[in-house]
């Protein structure tokens, strides 16, 4: 630090104990232990703060000498009951006699029985015209996500590597990933279906936004659980995803290779997020209900669509039918859980091993020697990949560094900083040097050469190791003026061989290390990874990041993020990953301002699959001299005005 001014004080010294007959105590114990007695003594001495009306909210009984006009004990039991002293139900029994009503708990309870009384909360009625099997979508999307939540409970009592080797913990993951699999599979329909319905009408429009960010939040955690699985999907799908991550500038933050970053994100972050937004979704779907019919004719004239928006909006006030909501999720979850049971035992689910350095220099010896000497010489792609491992020189805009208006890599810069030919090779030798004299001799005159050296060596071995043999396993490189080069690389072949590069390259994690970054890296500046990914279909021209190994089904919400690069022109553009991150993005956004964009919020409207959601409901509608498209619903003040106006509006539009 030099003369830096440390701020902190260092506690990592020794500590000092203290004796006294069969007791030890440190005195950082004793520190602790006596703030929390002055803390308690303050606690116990300090007056607590009194406002100015909380004697009013003291229960006295008025035959005990009260006072006359305080409120009697009597009263408070009728407030705990419903009741109070400005009408009881319509309030909830708000006001108790004095402040009460201006206290914030009062004013948020009176605000959320205005909003969601127990009738909307747990309802017992639904509107007539709800009987079509798109309805059930939405309830069997929460199954599938409670079915995945308590599978996932159990993934974690064994660890986040157990079902990889136990069997018991390998049918949870089962468990696990086809709960998923339903989950978004509902959740998309339940989304098709309320698209078609224009399920954002009638002030709906944040029942709508909470959906669609619902299943953003849905994706993001259905993608880290993928990152999360240590086999080679995860592999696979972590190496291709830093690109885009990294193009947009947050890959230090969220690094797809880093397991234990994802993990946490996981099973901790996400769902903290994705349960909160399912939650207030839900309460806006019991607060506005779910949206009326379309009427089956087009609404034509600016006054019918003023009486259709009132309509749309006001209460429904046509026919009902019995509707037992926990009788429905109970059947819905029962009906998801025996369904994932079923799959979880008779296909499984998919658990490719992963590609490790070991087991790539055993394969195909000769490309890990080619990739370590392009790793030394600072040829290979994480060498000249730019920020945020290092700082090359490649201009934003090619090579590994994009720019679309805006290079967001540069902006955030080098986070992770790897110097190829010293994290991949000349590191991890030298923890080997003290036991091999040839090596150490080999690395030392590497070491101290000059720069140029260096680089005519490493430009020497790399023209001739493609014409590497192998003689009992030992390789043998032509000769070429490469200096102590061969020597070096063979003993890394044989270090990898061992099994001890992996473990080298997350060595510099105390204690054990879940972040992958080295290692994948490593791997993925060879050829035989992407071989490995071409023989399964996952590469990103074969649309990989949908896939998943064998025949399971993998991610297909990612189809639209994985179409952009399909796509002649951009599949060739050093900026590939940005467009498909910003036109993914352009497309999540029109996605969610659905319900104000003129044009796109009609289409419903122009292409009446509703029809279908609502024939029963339309039949009967018309088999009673209505015009099969009204809204039998009451304006305001439910005199049904609106509904009225809509009704005579649409039987004299034309078409």
């Amino acid at each position: 630090m030099g003369g830096a001014v440390q701020l902190a004080v260092d506690l990592n010294a020794p500590g000092t104990y203290l004796h006294w007959n069969i007791f030890t105590v440190s005195e950082a114990n004793l520190v602790l232990i006596l703030v929390m007695l002055v803390i308690f003594g303050v606690a116990l001495l300090v007056p607590f703060p009194v406002g100015k009306h909380a004697r009013d909210a003291e229960p006295q009984d008025q035959g005990n000498g009260a006072p006359e006009g305080t409120p009697t004990l009597a009263a408070y039991k009728g407030d705990a009951a419903g009741g109070g002293a400005d009408g009881g139900g319509a309030d909830g029994g708000a006001t108790d006699g004095g402040g009460d009503p201006t206290m914030w708990t009062a004013r948020v309870r009176r605000l959320g029985l205005r909003f969601l009384p127990p009738g909307k909360l747990l309802p017992d009625r639904q509107p007539a015209y709800v009987r079509s099997w798109v309805y059930v979508f939405g309830v069997a999307t929460l199954s599938a996500l409670g079915v995945a939540i308590v599978s996932g409970f159990a993934l974690a009592l064994g660890g986040p590597d157990w079902w990889h080797y136990n069997p018991v913990g390998h049918f949870f993951n089962s468990l696990h990933m086809w709960s998923v699999e339903m989950f978004m599979a509902f959740m998309v329909i339940h989304l098709w279906g309320k698209f078609w319905m224009a399920a954002w009408r009638g002030r709906r429009a944040l029942t709508w936004m909470t959906g669609v960010v619902a299943f953003v939040a849905s994706v993001v955690e259905c993608f880290t659980g993928y990152l999360s699985q240590q086999n080679l999907d995860s592999q696979w799908i972590s190496t291709n995803a830093k690109d885009a991550v990294n193009a947009a500038g947050v890959g230090p933050f969220f690094d797809t290779m880093n397991f234990g970053q994802m993990l946490m994100w996981h099973i901790v972050l996400v769902p903290l997020v994705l349960v909160a937004i399912v939650g207030a979704h839900i309460l806006l779907v019991r607060v506005r209900g779910v949206s009326h019919p379309l009427p089956e004719q087009r609404v034509r004239g600016r006054a019918a669509r003023r009486a259709a928006t009132a309509a749309d909006a006001a209460e429904w006030r046509g026919p009902t039918r019995r509707y037992d909501i926990l009788k429905e999720a109970s059947i819905a979850g029962a009906v998801v859980l025996v369904l994932v049971i079923v799959l979880a035992s008779v296909v499984s689910s998919p658990d490719v091993p992963p590609v490790t350095v070991q087991s790539w220099s055993h394969a195909t010896p000769g490309d890990f020697m080619a990739t370590s000497a392009a790793e030394l010489a600072y040829t290979s792609e994480t060498a000249t990949y730019g920020p945020p491992y290092d700082n090359t020189s490649t201009p934003a805009g090619s090579g590994m560094v994009q720019k679309i208006i805006v290079s967001w890599q540069l902006i955030t810069g080098v986070m992770q900083p790897i110097n190829s030919a010293k994290t991949f090779v000349l590191a991890p030798l030298s923890t080997r040097a003290p036991g091999d004299p040839t090596l150490t001799r080999a690395l030392r005159l590497y070491e101290t050469a000059p720069k140029p050296v260096q680089k005519a060596w490493d430009t020497a071995y790399l023209k001739v190791v493609h014409r590497v043999t192998f003689r009992n396993d030992v390789p043998y490189v032509p000769r070429a003026a490469d200096g102590p080069v061969p020597v070096l690389i063979s003993a890394e072949l044989t270090m990898a061989r061992s099994g001890a590069l992996d473990a080298a390259l997350l060595a510099h994690h105390q204690f054990y290390g879940t972040n992958y970054t080295k290692p994948l890296l490593f791997l993925e500046d060879g050829s035989y990874f992407a071989s490995v990914g071409r023989k399964l279909h996952v590469l990103g021209t074969q649309w990989g990041v949908m896939n998943e190994t064998g025949s399971y089904p993998g991610q297909p919400w990612l189809w639209l993020y994985t179409l952009w690069y399909q796509v002649p022109g951009f599949r060739t553009s050093t900026n590939v990953d940005l467009i498909a991150i910003y036109l993914t993005g352009v497309a999540t956004i029109l996605l969610l301002a659905v319900p104000v964009i003129p044009g796109l919020r009609d289409i419903p409207r122009y292409l009446p699959v509703h029809r279908l959601v609502w024939r029963a409901w339309n039949r009967e509608a018309g088999g009673h001299g209505g015009d099969g498209g009204s809204h039998p619903a009451a304006g305001p003040s439910g005199s049904g005005a609106s509904a009225g106006a809509l009704s005579s509006a649409t039987r004299d539009a034309p078409g």
